[in-house]
Parts: structure tokens; sequence; C-alpha cells
């Protein structure tokens, strides 16, 4: 099997599978990476332990700070206690919650970024469709709509009033 025929199926199976976690295994949240595909990850209980990314799942699914995973246990690890067998994303874990599985201890982190990206002020989505619309059809050059890479470090740039001060002074002197 070619490369990228295998990276197609593993990404199938990631993204339309639906799977349900074993007795034996744990729903974990990521921490961090600690590179060489060994990730840091916890518990609902709070428990850290290191995980190690199956072959299979390397350079075709990508796993970052926050992410949900499903983890088969390695009993022999003594430092690795852990293999990811499933990467959940937001469908998985709405499907999780409607059969009662999802754990309590992750659900209030869960229900804080789902109001993050809930409309604020307590505004509902016409009245938010409707600025939209009003902000897309007056200013055409807002760049708002862009992409930011939130990899960068901010950088507000503020014109300064010296620029327009030594423009009039020079005009002055040319005028004399």
């Amino acid at each position: 099997m070619s490369q990228a025929t295998k990276r197609k199926h593993v990404v199938k199976e990631v993204l339309e599978d639906y799977v349900t976690p074993s007795e034996s295994q744990q729903i974990m949240r990521i921490l961090r990476s600690n590179g060489n595909n060994l990730h840091e990850a916890v518990t609902e209980s709070g428990e850290k332990f290191l995980l190690s990314m199956p072959t299979k799942f390397r350079k075709n699914i990508w796993i970052k700070r926050g992410d949900f995973v499903i983890v088969d246990p390695i009993e022999e690890g003594d430092k690795v206690k852990g293999e990811i067998s499933f990467i959940l994303y937001r469908d998985h874990i709405q499907y999780l919650r409607k059969l009662g599985v999802w754990p309590k201890a992750f659900e209030a982190n869960s229900e804080s970024e789902e109001k993050k990206e809930a409309p604020e002020n307590g505004k509902d989505d016409s009245e938010v469709r409707d600025q939209e619309e009003k902000s897309n059809s007056s200013d055409s050059e807002d760049d708002c709509d862009l992409f930011v890479n939130t990899n960068r470090a901010t950088v507000h740039y503020s014109e300064s009033d010296e620029d327009s001060d030594e423009d009039a002074e020079e005009e002055e002197e040319d005028e004399v």
C-alpha cells in the first residue's frame, strides 16, 4: 500500500468512525508534546502520563494541546503508560456525551470552550449576522476576516504625531 493510500485510509478512519472506549481504555486530555511522538496527558482524576503515538498516526494526524484521545494502557511501561488508540474531535465528543460516556471532569472544560465560540454579550445569531453584513458592506478593506496566525506575537502599530509635525514644519519653512 502506498503512503498516500495509507494516509487516506487513516484520515478516513479517524474522521468518520465513532468509537466508544472499552473498559480498559481511558479518555485523556493532551497537555503537551514531549517530542519523539510522545505526549503528556492528564486523566479525569488529574493523573499525568506519557503516551506514545502509534506509527499509523505519525505524519498523518496531528495532535495539539487540549485535544482529547482514547488511550490503551501499557502495563509494562516505566515511563510511557499508554498508547493513543483514537483521537477525538468535536463530533466524537458530542457523540460520547449523548451516550453518557464522557468524563464529568472534562465536562467543565468543554463547556467553557463552547461558550468562547458562542456569540458574546447576549446577542443572538441574527443580530451577529446583521452586524457582519453591515461591516462587510460598509468597509471593503476591513482585515478582520483575514487569517490570524496565533503562533506569532501580536504587534500593534500606531502612527505617531512626530511625522505630521515634521511635515508641517517643513511646509512652513518652504513658504518662508
